[in-house]
């Protein structure tokens, strides 16, 4: 039973008395006049001076007139071909989270960006520097260039975090300037959001706009929960349904910049993953569906190691309640490598506890690389081998093989085809292809036509193309 706190008790909170961790104190509501006239600005003075203004550019240069794109034309003007430049912008948030400078951003907020500067809010700006960029979780670390001694932000716990906790976001909304709005957790473990690949996120009704993104989510004790990621929105601006990146999750990325990583390795499961439909539930006698099915399990992987098997419900990781597949992966996430978890898992009518390694996806075979050039319809793509640290770096599916499309230049033939990120290159001209030596070798040939077959989605689609 909640107790309903005296003014002093809840003056003492908001004005940052030493009292007990979140986990362990009981949520306070205001009882009187007075406690309904305390304000939030205590918490906001201790927290703000780490919250900074994110401003990355990139000039990019195109021609005055489409037809110097075109290769004829380019033989005749070759570089000098009349241009216009034309600078694009981001505008965004971001949170000091070491005083040597480091300061944890959205990905979404620098991607593409060559120039990035950091206003801080005593008006001092300073260039910095991309360090880490993590897609996956749509965020991204840059380090200020100068300076010492800069403000932080103290990390909290975000899955201390209840619905109904007072939260307060701040950030730069439409470039106005540092704002503090306020609000409560709205809901928890969030996922089917398509915001990134690790979808759990803490909803929030404090107002968050364009320009927050990168901002910081932070509790009663000025302490940062969430990295505010996004909003639900049909016209651009707050209606009360914002998102945030749990700081657990952030603290992995932190953790990696401050090793001096350049990329997040996560632990590998070896396993494929669905949800549990009310009808899967009752034909495996469970009261409700929650959990992560098991659908296919990798020999060799450390879901197979830990006895993993197709048919078991993953249930709970280390006692932490798992929902769904997204609500697996993000718990996985957050844990180090060269560590062990225990998975709970619903077998047969029974429950059973398997301990499970944690370990990097090994990179069998070798990537190989390979930039597609040439007069064929997959020029301008980036090809890789298939392998379990490929397919979780793409986010594709856990046992693919073959040669997977890991990039595609914007304006190039294999963009003009359709060619995505995550594609798996079945064949050339019905001629299978399952390494990239494999397929420059295909490419190489001249064709009167090619016929192209990606796989995508657990499909194989084929198109065809004038030689």
């Amino acid at each position: 039973m909640r107790m309903i706190p005296s003014a002093m008790m809840v003056a003492a909170l908001l004005c940052g008395a030493s009292m007990p961790s979140m986990a362990q104190t009981q949520r306070l509501a205001p009882a009187t006049r007075s406690e309904v006239m305390a304000s939030f600005a205590p918490v906001v003075k201790r927290a703000t001076p780490a919250v900074v203004n994110v401003y990355a550019s990139r000039v990019e240069t195109r021609p005055i007139n489409p037809l110097f794109d075109d290769p004829i034309f380019r033989q005749f003007f070759g570089n000098n071909a009349p241009s216009n430049n034309r600078v694009s912008q981001s505008l965004g948030s971001g949170v000091i989270v070491d005083s040597s400078g480091l300061v944890v951003t959205n990905h979404h907020v620098i991607e593409g960006m060559t120039s990035v500067k950091v206003a801080l809010s005593d008006h001092r700006e300073f260039d910095a520097e991309i360090v880490l960029r993590d897609q996956r979780t749509d965020l991204a670390v840059l380090r200020l260039k100068g300076g010492t001694n800069f403000p932080v932000m103290e990390l909290g716990d975000s899955d201390a975090l209840e619905v109904g906790d007072l939260a307060l976001a701040i950030g730069n909304p439409f470039g106005v300037g540092q704002t503090v709005t306020q609000g409560i957790v709205s809901a928890l473990a969030r996922t089917q959001v398509g915001i990134s690949d690790f979808g759990f996120f803490i909803q929030t009704d404090a107002a968050i706009n364009p320009g927050n993104s990168g901002g910081a989510l932070i509790d009663m004790n000025s302490r940062l929960v969430g990295i505010n990621s996004a909003i639900y929105s049909k016209s651009g601006g707050s209606i009360g349904i914002g998102f945030a990146i749990p700081v657990n999750m952030v603290k992995v990325v932190i953790a990696t910049a401050k090793s001096g990583g350049t990329q997040v390795h996560r632990p590998w499961i070896g396993a494929n993953f669905q949800i549990v439909s009310r009808e899967i539930a009752e034909s495996l006698s469970m009261d409700r569906p929650t959990g992560a099915l098991v659908s296919d399990v990798k020999a060799g992987g450390p879901a197979a190691d830990a006895g993993l098997k197709r048919g078991d419900v993953v249930l709970t990781i280390d006692g932490q309640a798992v929902d769904d597949p997204e609500s697996l992966g993000y718990r996985m996430a957050t844990k180090p490598l060269n560590s062990s978890v225990a998975l709970g898992v619903a077998r047969g009518g029974k429950n059973v506890s398997l301990p499970m390694k944690l370990v990097a996806a090994p990179e069998i075979p070798a990537r190989e690389a390979a930039k597609l050039t040439g007069r064929h319809p997959l020029a301008g793509a980036t090809v890789w081998n298939g392998s379990p640290a490929v397919a979780d770096e793409l986010s594709v599916e856990a046992d693919t093989s073959g040669v997977v499309v890991a990039e595609v230049e914007d304006g190039s033939a294999a963009a003009d085809v359709g060619l995505q990120k995550g594609d798996i290159i079945v064949s050339i001209n019905d001629a299978a292809i399952a390494t990239t030596s494999e397929l420059r070798t295909a490419l190489a040939k001249r064709q009167s036509y090619w016929k192209i077959s990606v796989g995508r989605g657990g499909q194989v689609l084929t198109t065809i193309v004038g030689g």
